[in-house]
């Protein structure tokens, strides 16, 4: 026969034969999408008329942003539950976990069968012997309806680890080093069979953890044949009969790779390529501002185990940290009653709800600017967990560095941790500054919008919080309060906001008066004002006034006149006058200065 594993999988599930080269249709056992992507998969189907084809093997997995912290991703999480409901589709929502994990412990995958999900990570299912790819939006939408897709049938490697390794290096480095070995491409297209007494050894948790790094080496599945203990754990939870597949002792490689890991020790991943990888020794000592603790890769209860050894009887370094993410419910229920959570909060830990965590932009992992991360996960692109740097370890030298405050081993870990140097910044006396005068009257066209509380969300929705820059506010005003969502478009420098009771009740944002800053609006004038946005408005030196200017008959487009000093409001094509409040000294001083600092 002389068939590879991919090859008989592949076979089996095609109703024919195959060889590397060949294009065939593939039964797909389990079909998956997640949040990420899964709006898409729905709205294809709804826009094609597709109905779901057996819904019993067809899933949502929520797992990059458990809790729909984000309100894109809630809408599109719903988006999911509702469509799910419609066709008997089961979702495991945002507090199960990392979807591909799911897969395999809950028994929707199995060795010699196939899966795919809109996860590029879905090859994470080679861990048991089994085929999974991650897809785009029509190729999922594709299997929901019909069961199948079409695949290229790849060659196969077959990778040999000869030698044996010291307690210090765990599965993660074992991962680093072939991915030091093969490079980002070195496996591309090509399914990869591992084989080796140390690869034997490795319980699920460890072949996971290789399997979950296939993509970061161009491959499309590295596969592991399943020894008695997997077989044994795997048919407690199988929803299904299954027969592992092994490759046939004749089987035909296109190339057979020996690699030997006797001289292996701990690796590390510099910032901004997985496959830029060296001895953690030769970075040691580098200051850490965050470590994190969990993923696909390493979020298992083996992972969280070996964090917690080195933790115990430990605090997380001052001014680090720490945040540790197991990668399902099951698992986190595991750590809980072992333990281990309480370890990791003495330690000074937060312990977030399972799902990918950082590797998605939604969950707690993320890092800021210059900031310098320790990461479990598989990927450290620039971007990717945030706009710091992200270095690739193990959970040990992850734990190690925490305690530490720089990166090292768990064999190295200071007495005393390292602390981050309080730098004397210069310090300037605070002068008095002569200011250019700013004008006390003001004229412009009306914008008059009819409503009493008008609340900040409506003004400058929270979803833009992360703004920092002022002129790119503007775009935002009133970008959700309704039949107002252009207003950022219409209006012009100098222009005139008149509005109701309460303007700007809610929250404390400064957001909602930076937007109207940005816009150069002229002064906005309300029969009253939330007292938080009065105090931000005449803070930051934006022209607000309390006044009755109903009388005046406003329409859009009117032209007034307003005095500061006086309170005095002009319509100028009637020339009517009507009384507002004028700027109280306070007010006044601040609007001149141009704001309060």
């Amino acid at each position: 026969m002389r068939k590879t594993i991919i090859e008989k999988i592949i076979g089996n599930h095609s109703g024919r034969a195959v060889t590397p080269g060949d294009i065939v249709e593939v039964e797909i056992d389990t079909r998956v999408a997640r949040d990420f992507a899964g709006a898409n998969v729905v709205k294809n189907l709804e826009e094609h008329n597709l109905a779901i084809h057996e819904p019993e093997r067809t899933f949502f997995t929520f797992d990059c942003n458990p809790g729909g912290s984000d309100q894109n991703y809630a809408a599109n999480q719903h988006l999911c539950r509702l469509f799910a409901r419609t066709y008997g589709i089961k979702v495991y929502d945002i507090n199960m976990g990392i979807g591909t994990h799911l897969a395999i412990d809950e028994g929707l995958i199995f060795p010699g069968g196939t899966l795919i999900s809109t996860d590029s990570h879905a090859n994470i299912v080679g861990a048991i012997g089994a085929f999974g790819q991650g897809m785009g939006d029509l190729d999922i939408a594709y299997a929901f309806a019909k069961g199948r897709v079409w695949f290229k049938v790849p060659p196969t490697i077959k990778v040999v680890l000869k030698g044996e390794v010291t307690n210090f290096i765990t599965p993660k480095d074992i991962t680093l080093f072939l991915l030091k070995e093969f490079g980002a491409s070195g496996l591309l297209g090509y399914a990869c069979e591992l084989y080796g007494d140390i690869i034997e050894k490795l319980d699920l948790s460890g072949r996971i953890t290789i399997a979950s790094m296939a993509t970061e080496m161009g491959a499309i599945v590295i596969l592991f044949t399943p020894n008695r203990e997997m077989i044994d754990y795997l048919k407690k939870v199988a929803t299904k009969e299954f027969t592992a597949i092994y490759a046939d002792k004749n089987a035909e490689y296109e190339k057979v790779v020996e690699l030997d890991v006797t001289n292996l020790s701990p690796l590390i991943s510099r910032p901004g390529r997985p496959d830029d990888v060296v001895p953690v020794a030769e970075v040691a000592g580098k200051k850490v501002d965050s470590v994190f603790i969990g993923s696909c890769t390493n979020g298992r209860y083996e992972d969280l185990f070996k964090a917690a050894q080195i933790l115990k009887g430990r605090k997380v370094a001052p001014g680090v940290v720490l945040k540790i993410v197991p990668s399902t419910d099951r698992i986190w229920r595991h750590c809980m009653k072992e333990g281990l959570f309480s370890i990791f909060k003495e330690a000074d830990a937060l312990i977030g709800n399972a799902g990918c965590a950082g590797c998605a932009a939604g969950q707690i992992g993320q890092n800021g600017p210059g900031e310098v991360t320790i990461s479990t996960g598989n990927r450290n692109f620039p971007g990717k967990q945030g706009r710091g740097e992200v270095w690739l370890a193990s959970p040990n030298t992850a734990a190690a560095s925490a305690v530490a405050g720089h990166i090292t081993t768990e064999d190295n870990i200071p007495q005393k941790p390292s602390i981050f140097e309080i730098s004397k910044a210069r310090r300037e006396k605070i002068i008095e500054r002569e200011v250019s005068e700013r004008p006390t009257k003001t004229r412009g066209r009306v914008w008059v919008i009819s409503e009493n509380n008008i609340d900040t969300d409506m003004i400058y929705h929270n979803r833009y919080l992360t703004v920092t820059d002022i002129k790119e506010m503007g775009k935002y005003a009133f970008g959700n309060l309704k039949g107002w969502e252009d207003f950022s478009e219409k209006v012009k420098p100098d222009d005139i906001i008149v509005v109701g009771k309460n303007f700007g009740c809610g929250s404390s944002r400064q957001h909602a008066v930076d937007c109207f800053r940005a816009l150069k609006v002229g002064i906005i004038m309300a029969r009253s004002f939330g007292a938080i946005y009065e105090r931000n408005a005449i803070n930051s030196g934006l022209p607000i006034m309390v006044a009755h200017v109903q009388k005046l008959n406003l329409k859009d487009g009117d032209i007034l006149e307003v005095d500061f000093i006086s309170g005095e409001i002009r319509k100028l094509k009637t020339d009517e006058i009507v009384q507002g409040s004028p700027f109280s000294p306070i007010q006044l001083s601040i609007y001149k200065r141009g704001s309060l600092l």
